[in-house]
């Protein structure tokens, strides 16, 4: 069992071998909820409420398949799905700080030999490219009334270089919800700019790779449904809003992070202090995840299969 875990954990490897793989988040099927609840690599765990973080995420194992754009073939899963849910203990308290009564939310960040900042020093520069795949969980849905980030990268001063959104915005106060668009999945730059949307459709793999050009500040995305190859979706975008250097490096951030409605009992500052403030139903919600690495553009990005394809230029 053993042997057979190590080989596919290799395999895995090895169908990125073409672009520099920098951070590997798929989870291998000897991962563990006592490495969950650890940190160990390759996720911090920290970012939940006050249950251990097996409470809130799912390791799937074999039960369910993740997206095959990685797999050798379809009989051969090489890594596990991941569930990340929240429910109304979702409250995260950072370090000594006051707790984010406004939100719910788990995260898992990108760790790399137990540190997630040492990361940044290597996959937030040059050009990269961050994948991510995600699945609607149809038992636990997420309500369209409300915004959700549920993938971003965040400098020191809880911006994001980009994010993949869906639901509806927040706004002060609540208008008619949910919005039109609010079953689509989004990607927004630093300046909130909408640079692709896609119908959230349920049963299907939703496959991302953004790529980022941290020296020019610039955004391309790539896009396909289950086992089909990564494409192009996007011209490359500016993302001139961002900071430049080791100001605007930040943690790579996937899973449901639920902002509040605006709540028209509390005062105009109480209701603009989303991370502390608002309406919260405090339902079990979440998503499921898979396909999550980083890679360097050198020798083309990554489409799946082992094939790549040029970047966005």
């Amino acid at each position: 069992m053993l042997r057979s875990t190590v080989l596919a954990f290799a395999a895995l490897v090895s169908l990125t071998s073409a672009t520099p793989l920098i951070y590997d988040g798929r989870a291998p099927f000897n991962y563990t909820i006592e490495d969950l609840d650890n940190s160990v690599d390759p996720y911090l765990s920290v970012v939940k409420g006050n249950m251990n973080a097996s409470h809130y995420t799912q390791l799937l194992g074999h039960a369910f398949n993740a997206t095959p754009l990685w797999s050798p073939n379809p009989g051969s899963p090489v890594e596990q799905p991941i569930t990340i849910s929240i429910d109304n203990t979702s409250v995260f308290v950072p370090g000594s700080g006051t707790p984010q009564n406004g939100f719910r939310r788990t995260d898992l960040i990108a760790q790399k030999d137990g540190n997630h900042t040492a990361l940044n020093a290597i996959a937030d520069v040059g050009t990269t490219v961050f994948h991510v795949s995600i699945m609607e969980e149809l038992e636990k849905p997420l309500n369209m009334s409300h915004e959700y980030q549920i993938v971003w990268i965040e400098p020191n001063d809880g911006s994001h270089v980009f994010e993949i959104q869906f639901g509806s915005p927040f706004t002060i106060p609540t208008g008619t919800v949910p919005v039109s668009d609010a079953r689509f999945l989004k990607v927004r730059n630093h300046a909130l700019d909408l640079l692709f949307e896609t119908p959230f459709t349920s049963h299907d793999w939703h496959n991302f790779a953004v790529q980022i050009d941290w020296t020019n500040l610039t955004l391309g995305v790539f896009y396909s449904t289950n086992g089909e190859l990564l494409k192009a979706v996007t011209s490359l975008m500016e993302n001139s809003n961002a900071s430049p250097g080791a100001a605007g490096q930040g943690d790579y951030h996937f899973g449901v992070l639920k902002l509040p409605l605006a709540d028209p009992n509390e005062t105009a500052s109480q209701q603009g202090d989303v991370v502390h403030f608002g309406i919260q139903e405090g339902d079990t919600e979440a998503l499921t995840y898979s396909g999550v690495f980083i890679e360097s553009i050198t020798g083309g990005v990554s489409a799946g299969y082992g094939k790549t394809i040029a970047p966005i230029s």
